[in-house]
């Protein structure tokens, strides 16, 4: 072998190894470059977006695929590496709008290095992200004539063009602060929230899973966020589908039922308009439980800074009864509770479905009713019954006792007062009551109280007392038939004499009656000359 074949022997692995040496002291100097220039690109991209200031306690990279002289082997192109961050924080005005435990992404190490970064799979989680309310927390304070020197010159500088390709955020919680400092805060958890951007300064698609604490459910819903409105975030964009099941109403004090819901959303984080359908098939009453089927079409204007929610309006039915509802739920000043005020229309319900929801047991009535009231629910802190107010009016048509001692009585009533005392053809008779009333603190004042059936008329005013069950009534009864038409023999005789006293005001008997007792053991009386005589209703009586 010649010298000269030697030398070139020697020459090559030299060279080789003197290469290899270089590619990794540059790989090691591009990476002593890229951590920090990573570090100060993210920072500075989320400080000009934001309008924050912005800490992260660390970010670390990581070349997984590729080793440090492929690194400068490959001039940098498409060399994907990884970084990780611990600590990140945004704060505006003193008010940490977002925080995150950890987050994860990969970039392109060229794009670092140029004008347009491309930034893969960002992932976050342990989010918390703050909504301040409008006006405050959004525009930092006046700066002094130094920091705004500062200001215009980063202004000068050109913002970063970040392109990213999706944001993956797990275990968030949305915090929405109240304008009124003694008020809490609303939270929403949100598990997983998958955002993909659409182009440069247009909303997001996202995806998001979370749960609703009150009442307790789960919730997907799929629409468009953004983009952020650093200067008031609660106004920025937001719209959408949701899906909510499974929602247990029982948390609420009084009801009970399982709720599924479904609609559409649009508006900003501040305030939402939405309309969609509410299911809740076994909806009922704590007092009553008996379930009744629940279904509504509603659209309503929510305030998400403090959960105040407009009904504009609910169309409903409960059973086989329609009827709609407008109003607000609201809370009030120094009260940290919500206040229910509604207005309930109900043109042709179908009675029993009103009572299987507010009583024990079966209906003991049929018919037709129209309601009209406004339903007022301060805030519970005691039962619902305790504290529901109602103030309405209602008419109840064709109305049959199911209870066949009652309705008996009811057809007696009729058959006397038309003076056929023994007609059995009179049977089932339809009744018609019509009034107005308020209840408050568990007592029902009917300013008037009107109930009739053929032959006769009964008008009362009074009081039901919930709580004591007790009845105090006072009014009139008018007869079509006359005292002596009632009964048949010697006591129709017996009666004649009497008639003319009885007769009056157009009736041909006219008695001034009261209602006593109880709802269960009623007792209805006659007062004549200052004194009251009474017997408890569906006693038989002698003809």
């Amino acid at each position: 072998m010649t010298t000269r074949k030697k030398s070139w022997l020697i020459a090559i692995p030299v060279a080789l190894a003197i290469a290899l040496i270089g590619l990794y002291i540059a790989g090691r100097h591009l990476m002593n470059r890229i951590q920090p220039m990573v570090r100060e690109q993210a920072i500075r991209y989320l400080s000009d977006h934001f309008h924050a200031d912005v800490e992260l306690a660390s970010l670390d990279i990581h070349l997984p695929h590729l080793s440090t002289m492929g690194l400068a082997f490959h001039r940098q192109r498409g060399s994907i590496v990884q970084v990780d961050g611990q600590g990140l924080s945004l704060r505006r005005a003193g008010i940490p709008i977002f925080a995150a435990n950890k987050l994860h992404f990969t970039v392109d190490i060229a794009s670092v290095l140029e004008p347009r970064k491309a930034v893969d799979a960002v992932s976050l989680q342990g989010v918390r992200i703050t909504v301040p309310p409008k006006g405050e927390g959004g525009r930092p304070p006046e700066s002094s004539p130094d920091q705004k020197d500062d200001i215009k010159d980063k202004k000068k500088k050109e913002p970063l063009n970040v392109q990213l390709d999706q944001v993956d955020i797990r275990d968030a919680t949305l915090v929405i602060l109240p304008k009124d400092k003694t008020r809490q805060p609303l939270f929403y958890h949100i598990d997983h929230l998958l955002m993909t951007p659409v182009g440069p300064d247009a909303p997001w698609n996202y995806a998001a899973d979370l749960n609703i604490p009150k009442p307790p459910g789960h919730v997907l819903s799929r629409g468009r966020f953004g983009p952020w409105n650093a200067d008031e975030p609660g106004d920025t964009f937001l719209d959408g589908t949701y899906k909510f099941d499974h929602a247990d109403l029982s948390v609420f004090n009084g009801i009970a039922g399982i709720l599924s819901s479904t609609g559409e959303f649009k508006g900003t984080l501040a305030a939402i308009r939405a309309k969609g359908e509410a299911d809740v098939p076994d909806f009922r009453l704590n007092i009553s439980g008996n379930r009744v089927s629940l279904k509504t079409h509603y659209e309503a204007l929510i305030d998400g800074t403090n959960g105040n929610t407009i009904l504009e309006p609910v169309h409903a039915t409960l059973g086989q009864t329609n009827f709609t509802t407008t109003g607000a739920i609201v809370k009030h000043d120094n009260n940290p509770m919500r206040t229910i005020s509604l207005v309930v229309a109900m043109p042709n319900g179908y009675l029993p479905d009103l009572l299987r929801l507010a009583m024990k047991g079966a209906p003991f009535m049929d018919g037709r009713i129209t309601l009209n009231t406004r339903i007022d629910i301060p805030p519970l802190t005691a039962k619902v019954k305790q504290k529901l107010v109602l103030d309405g009016t209602f008419n109840l048509r064709e109305a049959k006792f199911l209870r066949s001692t009652v309705q008996s009585q009811i057809d007696g009533l009729s058959r006397h007062a038309q003076g056929q005392p023994n007609n059995q053809e009179i049977d089932s008779v339809a009744s018609n009551m019509k009034g107005s009333f308020r209840l408050e603190n568990q007592l029902m004042t009917f300013r008037s109280f009107s109930f009739d059936v053929p032959g006769a008329g009964v008008a009362l005013a009074g009081n039901y007392n919930l709580k004591d069950d007790k009845l105090d009534f006072k009014g009139t009864l008018m007869l079509d038939a006359r005292l002596s038409q009632m009964v048949t023999g010697w006591k129709s005789w017996a009666l004649k004499a009497v008639d003319p006293i009885f007769a009056k005001n157009g009736a041909g008997t006219f008695l001034n009656i009261l209602v006593e007792g109880t709802a269960r053991k009623p007792q209805m009386g006659v007062e004549f000359a200052h004194h009251k005589f009474t017997a408890p209703v569906g006693k038989s009586h002698s003809k």
